[in-house]
Parts: C-alpha cells; sequence; structure tokens
C-alpha cells in the first residue's frame, strides 16, 4: 500500500506536539482542493452572468473605454460577435446599453427604431438565438443634458419622463428583446411599462426593475463609456441615498407589485447587506450589478501588481452569489466563465 506522505508527516508533528483532544476540528475539511470543494457552500457558474455591452452605429467598431480596460464601445456587428463568444464560453445573457449619433432634450433615441441599441437586438437575435437579450431602458445616454429624464423647471418631471421610458421600452421589445430593464429610478415605472407591454401583446416580455439603484460614487468609468455623465447637477432626487435600507426595501416591494420579475441592487459589493436583506425578505429573482468602479478598480490594481486579478475577480463574484444574487451583471462575465470552465474541464 502507498503511504499518503501528507498523512505520514502530519501524524508525526501530530505526535511530536501536545495532543489537544479536540473533538471538532474545522480544518479537516480544509485539508484539500477535492475536501474543500465538497463542503463549499457557494457556487459560482457562468449561466449566473450577463455580460453588459455598450453599442455604437457602424460596422466593424471596436472602441476601447481608457477607464475599463478590456471594455469597448461596439457596432451591433460587434456586438453580436462578442455575444456569440460569450454564449459560447457559457454566458446565457447580455445587457445593451444603447450610445445615439444624435442626442435631445427629451432622449427620443431610446425609441429609435433605427437605432444602435435596436440594430443590436436584432442582430444578436439572428446571430444567437438563445442567447436572453436584454436591454436597459432609460434617458441619460439619450438627453442631451445626460439626465435619465425630462427636465421641467429645472428639475426631473417624473410622469413625462415614464411616457418615454414606456415608448422606449415597447420599441425594445419590438425590436426582439427578451428582457426589458428600466433603471432611471422614476416612481411608477414599472407598472406603466407592464401596462404597455402587455397592451402591445408583449405579455412574455419581462422587466428586471433596477429596484435598489443607489447614488453611488462607482459609476464613474460606466459614464464614459455610455457617454452619459450629467451636464449640470447630480442624480440623488431619484437614486437612493446610500444612507437608506428599509427604503430599499420599500423601492423592492413596490416594484414585484406592479410586475417586475426580476429586482436588482445596484452597486454590488458595497451594498451586501441590502442584497441580503433583499433576497431574504422577498426570495424574489434577484440580480446585483457589479458596476463599472468595481470593476475597474480590481483592474487597476492588478495592472499595478497589487492584488491578483483572477483571485480578486472570483472572490468578488462569490461574495455577492453568497449575498443572495441569483444573477450577476458584470463586466468580468467572460474572463470569469473561462477560467470556471478551465477549473471544471475533465482531465486529460
Amino acid at each position: 500500500m502507498i503511504k499518503d506522505s501528507t498523512d505520514t508527516k502530519a501524524r508525526e508533528e501530530s505526535k511530536a506536539g501536545k495532543d489537544l483532544h479536540l473533538p471538532v476540528r474545522l480544518r479537516r475539511l480544509r485539508r484539500t482542493p477535492a475536501l474543500r470543494g465538497m463542503v463549499r457552500e457557494t457556487r459560482l457558474s457562468a449561466d449566473q452572468f450577463i455580460l453588459p455591452l455598450f453599442v455604437c452605429s457602424g460596422r466593424g467598431i471596436r472602441r476601447a473605454v481608457s477607464s475599463m480596460p478590456g471594455v469597448h464601445q461596439l457596432s451591433p456587428d460587434e456586438v453580436a460577435n462578442e455575444a456569440r463568444a460569450a454564449f459560447t464560453e457559457g454566458v446565457p445573457a447580455v445587457l445593451l446599453f444603447g450610445l445615439p449619433d444624435v442626442k435631445d432634450e427629451i432622449g427620443s433615441g431610446a425609441y429609435d427604431l433605427n437605432g444602435p441599441l435596436h440594430a443590436a437586438v436584432r442582430a444578436i437575435r439572428e446571430a444567437v438565438p438563445d442567447m436572453v437579450v436584454i436591454t436597459d431602458v432609460c434617458l441619460c445616454e439619450y438627453t442631451s443634458h445626460g439626465h435619465c429624464g425630462i427636465i421641467a423647471g429645472g428639475d426631473i418631471a417624473n410622469d413625462a419622463t415614464v411616457e418615454q421610458l414606456v415608448r422606449a421600452a415597447v420599441s425594445h421589445a419590438e425590436a426582439g428583446a427578451h428582457i426589458v430593464a428600466p433603471s432611471d429610478m422614476m416612481d411608477g415605472r414599472v407598472g406603466a411599462i407592464r401596462q404597455a407591454l402587455d397592451a402591445e401583446g408583449f405579455d412574455q416580455v419581462a422587466i428586471m426593475s433596477y429596484a435598489a439603484k443607489y447614488c453611488s460614487g462607482f459609476y464613474g468609468p460606466f459614464r464614459e463609456a455610455a457617454d452619459s455623465a450629467p451636464q449640470f447637477g447630480d442624480r440623488r432626487s431619484h437614486q437612493m441615498d446610500p444612507a437608506n435600507a428599509a427604503e430599499a426595501l420599500r423601492e423592492v416591494e413596490i416594484d414585484i407589485a406592479e410586475g417586475a420579475d426580476i429586482v436588482m441592487v445596484k452597486p454590488a459589493m458595497p451594498y451586501l447587506d441590502i442584497l441580503w436583506r433583499v433576497k431574504d425578505r422577498f426570495g424574489y429573482p434577484t440580480a446585483a450589478y457589479q458596476v463599472s468602479g468595481e470593476y475597474s478598480m480590481i483592474k487597476a490594481a492588478a495592472l499595478n501588481g497589487w492584488i491578483e486579478e483572477d483571485r480578486a475577480m472570483m472572490e468578488s463574484l462569490t461574495a455577492i452569489r453568497r449575498a443572495g444574487a441569483d444573477m450577476i451583471i458584470t463586466y468580468f462575465a467572460r474572463d470569469a466563465a473561462r477560467l470556471l470552465n478551465r477549473r471544471t474541464a475533465p482531465a486529460r
């Protein structure tokens, strides 16, 4: 019989030292990768990831986003290529953000059926028929002032903005979106979108609501990628105060009542406590968005040699999953999927 040298050495060291007579030794199940895997409580898989993509007009365009290494603004044909590659790696869904050529005061490009986002939806549906296509529904990428809604008297007019969001959501469904994702944080928009989708015959199109979206300092790189920085003021009047937790539960409860099929917490890592509360309270399909700032901090630290990128990436995603996320929107989707695929590939 071949003896395990590790076990032999451990026994010898145990005999040499003082026996503590511990009936419970938690380290017993941490000794080998196989043992650790057998008792692992939280597991990641590629089918939990959603890949965000930024769509611009044109063809053959891959424009790097300087503040987000590895992320690009893509033309519809390149978006389809990226989606196909991600799907092959096991990522089941994409979340699309549109970058129009022309912006105006009311964000009319959000419902332009000939715009880049709508073209990308059609391109993906043709290239990768089984992939889930989710579209972001907001006006900030489409308004000349960069705000999430219609400006009236210096403020965002809630109800007028909801009318525009409804038009955008219905147009996305017409283009072929499986899920629309309102991210604006206007009151009543989920119910209005659900009613309009049903009235137009899109009762099978789901709604992923940005239900608890905080006014965060972690969105900076995204605003470069989506060209959506506000030209004046900020978004504190509609996005949530980072100090509030009970309010997040009220937001989620209302969105569920209005017809949301999936609720989201955004950002993810700074709000894991909110994610846990939402999942624990409602037991509803729950997404978390690992936002641009979270991604770029890991990338920047890794590029400087301060942390190990793959390890930090997987640890952060595991934490989000452990806190209660059923699905994770992350710019790391393809990288993480490839790493998971390598770990699970059978030995040759």
